[in-house]
Parts: structure tokens; C-alpha cells; sequence
């Protein structure tokens, strides 16, 4: 299957932005799904910068970690 995540969330609420990249990573990805992860409106602050360093929600890994599993698995990446 495919899925389209899209991030609509940036620096202000990291939980919001984390949560759809942490659907992505471990679960579609996990399970062998063809994933797209769309960083759109605020969410493409996550990416500017040092953000995805900073950036740590709750009850979710830290977004260098998703993005970097995200890259790893060979996910496609929209800004």
C-alpha cells in the first residue's frame, strides 16, 4: 500500500508535528508500506535549520531520530 503523511504542525507543538513522522517510521514503513511524508505550512519549519534536532514530543521519539530512520529506509520526503 501507499501512504501520504502530511505534517501541518512545526516548532510550536512538537507532539503534532511528530506524531504523523512516528506513524510513518514505525508503523507503514515498518510493516513494508510505500511511504510519502509531505512537510507542508508550519510543518516545513521542522526541516529549516537545526529544528528536527531540537524538536522532542511527548510519548513520541525525537524527530532527528525519526527523520534520520525516515531517510534510512528510503521514504520520499516533500517540502
Amino acid at each position: 500500500m501507499k501512504f501520504l503523511y502530511i505534517v501541518t504542525k512545526g516548532v510550536g507543538d512538537p507532539t503534532g508535528a511528530s506524531i504523523p513522522v512516528h506513524m510513518a517510521v514505525n508503523g507503514s514503513l515498518e510493516v513494508g508500506h510505500d511511504v510519502t511524508v509531505l512537510f507542508a505550512g508550519d510543518g516545513a519549519e521542522v526541516v529549516v535549520s537545526d529544528n528536527a534536532q531540537t524538536i522532542e514530543g511527548v510519548g513520541v521519539p525525537p524527530m532527528r531520530d525519526l527523520l534520520a530512520k525516515l531517510t534510512e529506509r528510503g521514504a520520499a520526503v516533500l517540502v
